[in-house]
């Protein structure tokens, strides 16, 4: 297939564009301009290209497009805390070019469009845990309701255009590559602070669980999901077990042999207690599991890591 990456110089479209290059694909990785670019090795690069536009212009949307017959949707211009303070604005960015996106891949005639959304937002509070897909969606963040709509947006044009959409509700990723100096991705901020020697600050009393997928596991469950051939439309991608922020830290204290410094700040509204999700339907559809363990995952990205901070020392 000849597909583009939306968002291929972020965390988990490095991973996708890269792994889709290595299974023989042709790849379009597309970023806002400006972006870092995206590293391709050089026995990949004949496989590779890579444009930066703005995703909120359709005409860079469209160029964008042009020539591909499938398309993987990672752009995200927000995350929970910032879309609550300034909802329009996650609209703007996020929704609308979402939609266009969907409108430009009608015009295009895509074959399948894999959009990747939040399992770990969509759902709020837990009525039941592990969550199914058909769990009640009532997100409690400007981040989830956007991925909601968008998921939305996406079967509206599955049933009037035809538009074959796919949808991942995605849990919390994390490995090599993910940014050290953000507000969102717990194990990459934590890991990176533990080395360093500083203090790390914890919303809430540490007990908030999450469910931690490695980042090579969700990439799989991409590519599966651009090739699937059944009736379904929606899944969790996730580990299926959970994590505490504190039992986080516990293993980042064990994978690096040191103690950490914990600081904890009063709690978030929007952070729900728990978001475990349940992965059967994935499992039995696409088919796909995760092969890679919390442990050896975490033992993978202190790897990783220890090697970038040496190198910016």
């Amino acid at each position: 297939m000849r597909c583009v990456v939306m968002g291929g110089s972020g965390f988990i479209g490095t991973h996708t564009v890269l792994a889709l290059a290595r299974a023989g694909h042709e790849v379009r990785s597309f970023s806002r301009s400006g972006t870092h670019l995206l590293p391709v090795p050089e026995a990949l690069r004949s496989r590779v290209e890579v444009v930066q536009g703005d995703f909120a212009k359709v005409a860079d949307v469209q160029r964008a497009l042009e020539a591909c017959d499938t398309c993987v949707h990672l752009v995200s211009d927000s995350v929970p805390h910032s879309s609550n303070l300034d909802p329009i604005g996650d609209i703007a960015r996020n929704l609308v070019p979402s939609v266009q996106l969907a409108q430009a891949s009608v015009a295009q005639g895509l074959r399948r469009i894999v959009f990747v959304s939040s399992g770990g937002t969509v759902y709020g509070r837990p009525r039941r845990v592990p969550i199914d897909e058909t769990h009640p969606t009532d997100p409690l963040c400007g981040y989830g309701i956007t991925k909601l709509a968008a998921e939305k947006y996406f079967g509206l044009f599955a049933a009037l255009h035809g538009l074959d959409s796919i949808v991942l509700r995605l849990a919390n990723p994390f490995g090599e590559g993910q940014r050290i100096a953000a507000s969102q991705g717990a194990v990459a901020v934590f890991m990176a602070k533990a080395i360093r020697g500083q203090p790390i600050e914890i919303w809430g009393d540490g007990s908030v669980v999450r469910d931690y997928l490695y980042v090579s596991d969700a990439v799989d469950a991409i590519l599966r999901a651009l090739e699937y051939q059944g009736s379904e439309r929606l899944f969790n991608i996730g580990a299926g077990r959970g994590h505490s922020l504190n039992q986080v830290l516990d293993g980042i204290e064990r994978t690096l042999g040191l103690k950490t410094a914990r600081r904890y700040l009063p709690g978030r509204p929007f952070d729900v207690p728990v978001s475990v999700l349940d992965i059967g339907l994935a499992a039995r559809e696409l088919p796909w599991s995760p092969a890679t363990s919390f442990e050896a995952a975490l033992q993978r990205t202190a790897d990783w890591m220890r090697a970038v901070l040496r190198d910016k020392a």
